[in-house]
């Protein structure tokens, strides 16, 4: 395992991060455990969950992965061992039935709480702001479209203030954004460098993978020059660039086979290009799932890729391909396929 730290920090974290929204849905709570046991056998010491997980969102299932994580620690007493990341869950019509009220002082709170109690653990290592609580362009969306019926009020340096407290107060180390914009990122690092007594957001949650290269656009000059590090998501854009999907195939137990609602990667320009990547890999002797979990873990401004998986044979190929080098050609064959067809899938 390869291993980097997170910024402004001495704290090391594995190159390699470990998913977890698919526990307590596709995945049952003993396969769960089976993945973290093998992932940290392989030397992977951060996890990601959040409170809104397992997906797609429900009622019933509502924060079962915070609780079988949870499970996982008593049973085998390494909280320390651990670097864990949570997210609070934004405001939205999909998460109603967590809360409504967003990002106040008594939300931030309230889901601290609830994830410690679920966690079984004192403290969360890195805890996140899910998406914005603006309407901006994220999950899906291109391009910023302003919407004069968004009443939003900038109240970031609240927020910061209230992450502050639960800093103090030990029940979370360090703060990080996550579905966040160009904007959004600069409008917190600047109300903790004009106010030196707020947090500092150390990462960044955004989507990246050789579909959406977006985060390169606006961001990762951002990410360099600031040190907020990419935790990069959907490496694989839902299981796509594991070419599963490629000639119309639905594996009976793929996620877009079981929701179809995900179809960000699905449109038939993101098809045309994973058809190109899948060719440039097989003309390397590459699978397609490591090239591009291998391009994602080399760019400079990643701080850590998160890998999910609901096998144990998916899972052992993504962490694998922390040992895969991708030759020049490889390279130079991912941007002209890049030139042809960039950023099919925002």
């Amino acid at each position: 395992m390869k291993y980097t730290q997170l910024p402004h920090t001495d704290i090391e974290v594995s190159k390699i991060c470990l998913g977890t929204m698919t526990w307590g849905n596709q995945n049952t709570e003993a396969e769960g455990h089976e993945q973290m046991d093998y992932a940290v056998n392989q030397g992977i010491n951060f996890f990601d969950t959040a409170e809104l997980y397992p997906i797609p969102a429900h009622p019933d299932r509502h924060s079962v992965t915070e609780k079988i994580i949870g499970t996982w620690f008593k049973k085998n007493g390494n909280r320390d061992k651990i670097v864990l990341a949570s997210k609070i869950a934004g405001k939205a019509e999909m998460t109603k039935f967590i809360r409504t009220t967003g990002f106040s002082k008594e939300s931030i709170i309230e889901a601290v709480e609830g994830s410690l109690g679920r966690l079984q653990t004192d403290y969360i290592d890195l805890y996140q702001l899910h998406w914005p609580e603006r309407n901006t362009n994220y999950f899906g969306k291109r391009g910023y479209k302003h919407d004069v019926s968004d009443h939003w009020q900038d109240n970031i340096h609240q927020v910061l203030e209230t992450l502050r407290d639960l800093v103090r107060e030990g029940k979370i180390r360090h703060i990080g954004i996550s579905n966040e914009t160009p904007w959004g990122t600069m409008r917190f690092l600047m109300e903790s460098k004009v106010h030196a007594g707020l947090p500092r957001s150390l990462t960044i949650q955004n989507p990246y993978n050789l579909l959406n290269r977006l985060f390169e656009v606006g961001l990762s000059e951002i990410s360099m020059r600031e040190k907020i590090g990419l935790l990069a998501y959907s490496p694989l854009g839902f299981g796509t660039l594991s070419g599963k999907y490629l000639g119309g195939m639905k594996p009976a137990n793929g996620r877009i086979s079981l929701f179809p609602q995900y179809n960000r990667y699905s449109s038939e320009t993101a098809v045309k290009a994973t058809e190109k990547y899948h060719q440039l890999a097989k003309e390397n002797n590459l699978s397609l799932t490591q090239m591009a979990l291998a391009f994602v873990n080399t760019r400079p401004f990643v701080t850590s890729n998160i890998v999910g998986a609901t096998t144990m044979t998916q899972l052992k190929e993504n962490i694998g391909s922390i040992d895969v080098k991708l030759a020049d050609d490889v390279l130079r064959g991912i941007e002209e396929i890049h030139n042809q067809i960039p950023n099919p899938a925002p």
